[in-house]
């Protein structure tokens, strides 16, 4: 038995109870193993749904350990899962190699669905970005906001594929707001949205971060001097009772930079205005560098600036498919009550 199979064979008895809970909670999407925290760095292996997504970072997995873990997987869930193998390790990350074994079936190439927290998601194996179509590690933080936006608005920032505003909408939200600079999110949030009929619709907005939230929270959109700014939406000054912050690590336009190590204020502070007297915001930061107390204080002497104290802060930890050795994962998420 190889170390990899080892090592999977241990984390995927580890999860058997937390497998069954998410089972009976209509959840079948997540993670089976992480390989940084569970003995293959750079290695990590996800269900979504139908379909076994292996994706390397580090470098390529061999064709025999590659085999196995798949094998492995099948067996320890009954299943027969389509195999997805994504290479992120190099230039050419998700070109196929000439061996089979390393191309994907075209079944799987197909549309799919996937399930969390009882409610339809859109699964494709590949598609124009790198990264999988839901974040698993943030699923606690939808489950909580499924389970306490009824009857509120909610603003979810840098929306992705929605998939925290579909929760929302599940919960019994009175309206949800997606907001995200890419088309191609948004319309896979709306696939999300066509998915799970029954619920009431959402809204949706293409937009860059920072004109948008500006003119939610009442600022001016700022311009450089000499440089004539993008189009962008106009919106109007309003609050929201519950609002969801995940921004990306950095990015940069014409409008601002988003740099969660140097300048996480800068996005805070108008997602506080946004956000209404009594009401909930959501922030995240997924640098593994950044220190979860540092930010955390930093979080709040920014609130306390402001003039909008957080009455209640709580910490909401990712699930135990994202186990961590030292109690400190990369994703750090703060539920703040204003």
């Amino acid at each position: 038995m190889s170390s990899l199979d080892q090592a999977l064979r241990a984390a995927l008895a580890a999860r058997e109870t937390l497998l069954a809970q998410l089972h009976s909670q209509g959840t079948d999407c997540y993670r089976l193993f992480h390989g940084s925290q569970e003995g293959a760095p750079g290695l990590t292996a996800d269900r979504y749904g139908p379909q076994l997504l292996v994706q390397s970072f580090h470098h390529p997995v061999e064709r025999d350990d590659l085999l196995q873990l798949h094998a492995t997987i099948n067996q320890a869930l009954g299943l027969e899962l389509q195999l997805v193998y994504n290479d992120r390790s190099g230039s050419n990350s998700r070109i196929d190699r000439s061996d089979p074994v390393y191309q994907i079936e075209p079944a799987a190439l197909e549309d799919q669905i996937g399930h969390e927290w009882g409610l339809n998601y859109r699964v494709r194996a590949r598609h124009p970005g790198q990264d999988p179509l839901l974040f698993l590690d943030l699923r606690n933080t939808r489950g909580w906001i499924k389970a306490h936006s009824a009857g509120k608005s909610v603003l979810n920032l840098f929306a992705y594929t929605c998939g925290v505003g579909l929760c929302a909408a599940a919960g019994g939200a009175s309206e949800v707001v997606n907001l995200d600079f890419a088309e191609g999110n948004l319309e896979v949030g709306k696939e999300n949205g066509a998915l799970n009929p029954q619920l009431p619709t959402m809204q949706f907005i293409q937009s860059d971060y920072f004109p948008a939230i500006r003119q939610l929270a009442g600022l001016p959109v700022s311009t450089r001097r000499g440089q004539k700014l993008p189009h962008y939406p106009r919106l109007e000054q309003r609050q929201f009772d519950l609002v969801l912050l995940d921004p990306p690590a950095w990015a940069k336009s014409a409008f601002g930079t988003v740099d969660l190590l140097r300048d996480y204020q800068s996005l805070l502070k108008p997602a506080l205005l946004a956000t209404a007297k009594g009401g909930t915001l959501i922030c995240c930061n997924n640098l593994a560098r950044v220190e979860l107390e540092d930010w955390r204080q930093q979080v709040l002497r920014c609130a306390e600036k402001l003039g909008r104290p957080v009455r209640d802060c709580q910490v909401i930890r990712p699930a135990d498919d994202f186990p961590s050795r030292d109690g400190k994962p990369p994703l750090k998420t703060l539920r703040l009550q204003l």
